[in-house]
């Protein structure tokens, strides 16, 4: 529970970063941040602790934090009070992000795949000075990569269905596939799709 996932706003209710109920609770404590409400009210660690008791004794949430002499509601979103720069930070460059880009679709023929069907392809070979960039790579079914071989798409007659770019970075871009999904967070994420590899490729 404690380790559980808070979406973490700068103050202008930007997202940058994800955090744990753990350090969420420690900075409401020393107001370097507050608890975002569903109608975007800020509370203080009293404030909201007060009203969690409220809340308590009319419905049972399990979403709690119980102590010796109170149980507090576990915020899933908090606004820092002194922050409202966004992190210079770049997506890791590995399997599950490309295929995360590519939509689990194969940019030559088309198709979806299950991940685990789909490989990963030069569209310039390394052998003829591909480099392992993101603009070099991208999702390939078994059949089309065999296909294609060891040469350029358009030596094969085949095509790219989109263009190799480099994604841009989200606050859920280090967090788990496993990572568990709150309704608080909603109106600050776009649909954000979670996948994430923790082996980064090298080029």
């Amino acid at each position: 529970m404690l380790s559980s996932p808070v979406l973490v706003l700068n103050r202008n209710f930007v997202p940058i970063t994800m955090t744990s109920v753990k350090r969420a609770f420690v900075m409401l404590f020393c107001d370097a941040a507050k608890a975002v409400g569903g109608d975007y009210e800020t509370y203080d660690f009293e404030t909201w602790s007060e009203i969690s008791e409220l809340k308590e004794r009319g419905v049972i949430d399990r979403d709690v934090i119980r102590t010796v002499s109170r149980v507090i509601k576990i915020p899933r979103v908090i606004l820092l009070l002194r922050y409202d720069s966004m992190p210079k930070r770049e997506v890791k460059f590995n399997r599950l992000n490309i295929f995360r880009r590519d939509r689990d679709t194969c940019q030559y023929c088309g198709r979806k795949h299950p991940r685990s069907e789909l490989t990963l392809d030069h569209v310039v070979p390394r052998s003829l000075g591909g480099k392992t960039v993101w603009e070099n790579i991208v999702c390939c079914c078994g059949t089309c990569n065999r296909k294609k071989g060891g040469t350029t798409p358009f030596a094969t007659g085949m095509r790219l269905w989109a263009k190799p770019v480099k994604p841009q970075w989200n606050p859920m871009s280090n967090f788990s596939v496993n990572t568990l999904w709150f309704k608080e967070w909603e109106p600050f994420l776009s649909l954000v799709d979670m996948s994430y590899w923790n082996v980064e490729l090298e080029s």
